[in-house]
C-alpha cells in the first residue's frame, strides 16, 4: 500500500461496551506492576553452568561413545534418562531418547543458582516477565509458543505427584531456547542424591568443565541484553561484532549470535554447539585422539557427518590469534557437534583462547 492510499483510508473508531471495560479495569494495575518489575527487578546470581542436554536417537549406544571418549562416571539414571559426570563434578549432562517428530540435538544448557528454591525462582522469574506455566509446555508446545515461560517438569519415570523432589525446573528465553535452573549439587535426580557408577575405562580425552554454549537467536543484541539484566553478567570478550558473557569464574561464558531482527522472534533459537574444557589440550594432540577414536576429518568445505572431527580457525578480526585461534570440533553419532578447548579457554585471544582482558 503507497502512502496517498493509507492516507486517504478511513479508519473505524475502536469501539469497547461498557461492560468489557469495567471487567478489564482490575487487570490495569497488574499489567503496569509488571512493566515495572521487568525494569527493576533484581538480577538472579548463578554459579555457572551445571549440565547441559543431548537428545539422542539411541541412549545406550550414545553412553558407550561418550563414556569410552571420556570416562565418564554415570551419575544417575531415571527413566529413560542417563546422566553423565563432567570431569570430578558436579557438573553433567544428560542423553534422552528424541520426542516423537524430533531430531537429535542439544535441548537446553543449565545453570546452578546461588538460590535454588524452585518456587521463590519462578516467583523472581516473573518479576523479569516470565510467566509461569504447567509442564506439558516442555513437550505439547511449539518452541515459540513457550518463549519467556518457566515449569516444573516431572521427571522421566516419576509418578504423577507436585512433590517438589521429583521435579525440575526449566525456563525459554525470548526465542523458545530452554535452560535449566537448578542447586549446584543436583545430579539429575531432582533433589535425590545420586551414586555414580564408575566408567569401564578411563576414556581418551580427560574433560575439566562445560565451558560454554553457542546459541543462533534472531536478535543477538537483544538476547544478550535480556541474559545480561536476567543473571546480572557482563561481557567479558568479543568475537567480532558478538559479546561473551561471563559466568562463574570467568572461562565460563554464554554465547548468542545471529542477526538483529526487531520485535518478536519468528523462529526458535537454536544451541548449535556445546564446548567443554579438557586436559591436555593441543590441537594435533586432540585430533590424534579423536582418530584413534575412529572418527575422520571432516571434507572441507563440507557439513559434518557424524564421527567426524574439524578445526575452526578463530582469527584477530574474531578475537583470536595471530594466524587463529584453533577451536576443536567432532560430530558424535547423531550428528550434535561438540567443541574441546584448552581449561584455560573463555572465547578471547592468544594460542587457547584465554586472555578476556577488554
Amino acid at each position: 500500500m503507497n502512502a496517498a492510499t493509507g492516507n486517504a483510508k478511513q479508519h473505524k473508531p475502536l469501539l469497547i461496551s461498557r461492560r468489557s471495560l469495567l471487567m478489564a479495569m482490575p487487570f490495569v494495575p497488574f499489567a503496569m506492576r509488571s512493566v515495572a518489575q521487568q525494569t527493576t527487578a533484581a538480577s538472579i546470581p548463578v554459579h555457572g553452568y551445571h549440565n547441559f542436554g543431548l537428545r539422542v536417537s539411541d541412549v545406550e549406544r550414545s553412553v558407550a561413545f561418550y563414556q569410552g571418549l571420556f570416562g565418564c562416571a554415570i551419575l544417575s539414571r531415571v527413566g529413560d534418562r542417563v546422566a553423565l559426570q563432567v570431569g570430578d563434578g558436579p557438573q553433567y549432562f544428560t542423553l534422552a531418547p528424541t520426542r516423537p517428530g524430533e531430531q537429535p540435538h542439544i535441548s537446553h544448557f543449565g545453570l546452578s543458582a546461588v538460590d535454588a528454591d524452585r518456587y521463590r525462582l519462578q516467583t523472581r522469574l516473573a518479576e523479569h516477565g516470565i510467566n509461569r506455566t504447567v509442564d506439558s509446555m516442555s513437550n505439547q508446545t511449539p518452541p515459540m509458543n513457550r518463549a519467556m515461560h518457566s515449569w516444573l517438569e516431572r521427571m522421566p519415570g516419576e509418578s504423577d505427584t507436585m512433590l517438589a523432589d521429583n521435579h525440575e525446573l526449566f525456563v525459554a528465553d525470548r526465542d523458545g531456547v530452554v535452560f535449566q535452573l537448578s542447586a549446584i549439587t543436583a545430579c539429575g535426580r531432582g533433589d535425590q542424591r545420586c551414586t555414580p557408577e564408575p566408567a569401564p575405562g578411563p576414556g581418551l580425552i580427560r574433560l575439566r568443565e562445560i565451558n560454554h554454549m553457542t546459541t543462533y537467536v534472531a536478535n543477538f543484541e537483544l538476547s544478550n541484553d535480556f541474559y545480561r539484566k536476567l543473571f546480572g553478567i557482563e561481557n567479558q570478550a568479543f568475537q567480532g561484532t558478538f559479546p561473551v558473557l561471563g559466568i562463574d569464574d570467568g572461562n565460563q561464558f554464554l554465547m548468542f549470535v545471529g542477526g538483529t531482527q526487531p520485535g518478536t522472534p519468528t523462529q526458535p533459537g537454536r544451541i548449535d554447539h556445546a564446548s567443554l574444557n579438557i586436559e591436555d589440550f593441543t590441537e594435533q594432540s586432540v585430533l590424534q585422539r579423536l582418530t584413534d577414536y575412529g572418527m575422520t576429518p571432516r571434507t572441507e568445505g563440507q557439513p559434518a557427518a557424524p564421527l567426524q572431527h574439524w578445526v575452526s580457525r578463530r582469527m584477530p578480526e574474531r578475537g583470536g590469534a595471530e594466524g587463529g585461534t584453533p577451536e576443536v570440533y567432532f560430530s558424535d553419532p547423531d550428528g550434535i557437534h561438540i567443541q574441546l578447548q584448552h581449561h584455560t579457554y573463555c572465547g578471547g585471544g592468544n594460542e587457547f583462547g584465554g586472555d578476556c582482558s577488554l
